[in-house]
């Protein structure tokens, strides 16, 4: 099983889904994306977003929110969160409307934020290692190590190029394809229920979620 701090790397990717909808399927780009390498371009990722996490001053837990806004930030310029839900979707994909297929997005990235949302931690001593990469036309994928006292464990994430800029789309941590899993639950959810049944479930888990999170939450007693 792949212990919450072996998720850091990989979940950053997804962690800024906290705030992104429909209306930002595809990253705004950056200022000379298109002359960077899949490898730079992953490697701006990770200096960006342990910038923020080394920054003393988020720390603090008055200013979590701002900490995480700040990750968030850095993070959505770097993934194609369509790309990731037309993956893991598979082929129902293409029987779409566009309607059908901005509303699917919304709520896969919905269902992102509730797997990934509590996975960001403090690190240590980790390093990221750059094995090298792959490159396939618009495709490539980046290899890399995390690597500390308490972790060994390979990150590969696969991009896609879209207007000149590399954008991830998938992470796979120890083997194991983030897009990959989820499609196997949607597949299987088709299967028995059809699509119209997964959306349906979709709606009502990220309905609960919203409800959650709009609700009081208890307070420490102090004890």
């Amino acid at each position: 099983m792949i212990t919450r701090t072996r998720l850091l790397i990989g979940t950053m990717i997804v962690i800024g889904v906290l705030t992104l909808g429909s209306s930002s399927v595809w990253a705004d780009s950056l200022p000379g994306a298109s002359d960077q390498t899949p490898t730079a371009t992953i490697k701006a990722a990770v200096a960006e977003l342990f910038r923020v996490l080394d920054d003393e001053s988020l720390k603090v837990p008055e200013r979590a929110e701002d900490r995480r806004r700040a990750i968030e930030q850095v993070l959505k310029s770097y993934v194609s969160y369509e790309e990731m839900a037309q993956r893991a979707l598979g082929a129902t994909w293409t029987t779409l409307r566009a309607e059908e297929r901005r509303e699917f997005v919304e709520l896969f990235v919905q269902l992102l934020r509730d797997a990934f949302a509590n996975r960001i931690n403090d690190h240590a001593d980790e390093q990221v290692i750059y094995r090298g990469e792959i490159l396939h036309d618009t495709f490539a994928e980046v290899h890399t190590k995390l690597v500390g006292r308490k972790i060994d464990t390979t990150l590969d994430f696969r991009v896609v190029n879209h207007g000149g800029q590399w954008l991830v789309y998938d992470v796979v941590i120890d083997g194991a394809s983030v897009v990959f899993n989820y499609r196997v639950q949607f597949t299987q959810v088709i299967k028995e229920v059809s699509y119209a049944g997964l959306v349906k479930q979709m709606r009502k888990k990220t309905a609960t979620l919203k409800r959650f999170e709009t609700s009081p939450q208890p307070q420490p007693s102090g004890d």
